[in-house]
């Protein structure tokens, strides 16, 4: 098939894009390259069936010929990590918004299937500790920054689904679960690659909070895995999925995961989160999922535990070091 990846130069895109390729098919990434880069797809340039194009989302012009072309779309991109959703607002919530009403409306116009990348923030500060699809969602005020990219995200599914609904547009949500591995970066706030980076180099591990709050961290070939053999069951359309893995730590136990695997004598030091993000910012105690439903539907499990995707990230940034 043509397979469209919004996004496709990013983390879980150029992942993403690799298995597609090695599946036989034509690929191309559209990603603006402001939080993928050529670095995440140079192994596949080269690639007679991939072609990378930049261009954002949130420019229906620059995207129709794409969605036209293209047989599935795998709509990923989005602005994301704490540190854009708190420093880049506007940005983030038009990306996030304009973006996904773009591609659904030419997915619509040309009658394109396609997969709509949610997130797990989308629950908001719920405290069940295994989150089902049809779980209420509790969200701080508006005057907390955080809570933008969690109501952006939740909108796109509303309007995903509501294409589905009125218009018989073929679509599958899918909520990602804190996906880890090589290529992503601690840059713009997330845990497992900055805690890895710090110990690496001898630095402190800055831990958020107290540290007790918890995350279950599923790996980006699972993640992969997942929403291919969602994309290739009929049943699936019109509905939302939790991808991700039931294993639960906390941030201290990962930090302390992390010194253990890297042999590192770095310090462990918590910061406030005011310190990090100022006093528009708010986090959630839990987030776990419930995978039963994409079990159900696809006999999903997850392949690699926490400490073989922690094993992973180390063996990449050293990788990278010795680059």
């Amino acid at each position: 098939m043509n397979i469209l990846v919004t996004g496709g130069a990013g983390f879980i895109g150029s992942h993403l894009v690799e298995s597609l390729l090695d599946a036989g098919h034509q690929v191309v990434a559209f990603d603006n390259l402001t939080t993928g880069s050529r670095e995440n797809v140079k192994g596949v340039l080269a690639h007679p069936g991939f072609r990378l194009v930049e261009g954002d989302v949130r420019e229906e012009v620059t995207l129709e010929p794409w969605v036209e072309w293209a047989d599935q779309v795998y709509h990923l991109a989005a602005a994301l990590g704490v540190k854009t959703i708190m420093e880049k607002a506007v940005y983030s919530i038009t990306t996030n918004i304009r973006g996904t009403e773009n591609v659904l409306a030419l997915a619509d116009k040309y009658r394109k299937k396609v997969l709509v990348a949610s997130t797990s923030e989308v629950y908001g500060k719920h405290s069940n500790h295994a989150l089902k699809e049809t779980d209420d969602r509790i969200y701080g005020p508006t005057t907390i920054r955080r809570w933008n990219y969690a109501g952006a995200k939740a909108m796109d599914e509303f309007l995903a689904l509501a294409y589905h609904q009125e218009r018989g547009l073929p679509v599958v949500i899918v909520r990602f679960f804190n996906t880890v591995g090589p290529r992503q970066t601690g840059q713009y706030g997330m845990v497992v690659p900055r805690f890895v980076r710090q110990a690496l180099a001898g630095e402190p591990i800055t831990v958020y909070g107290d540290g007790n709050q918890t995350r279950s961290f599923t790996y980006v070939g699972d993640a992969v895995r997942a929403i291919i053999d969602l994309m290739a069951c009929p049943r699936a359309e019109g509905e939302i999925f939790n991808v991700g893995s039931g294993q639960v730590i906390s941030i201290n136990d990962l930090a302390r995961e992390v010194l253990a695997l890297t042999g590192s004598s770095s310090p462990i030091i918590h910061l406030d989160y005011e310190e990090v993000y100022g006093n528009s910012f708010e986090d959630m105690q839990e987030r776990t999922p419930d995978i039963t439903k994409i079990k159900e539907y696809i006999g999903f499990e997850p392949r690699v535990d926490l400490k073989g995707i922690l094993v992973k990230v180390v063996e990449y940034f050293r990788e990278q070091e010795r680059l």
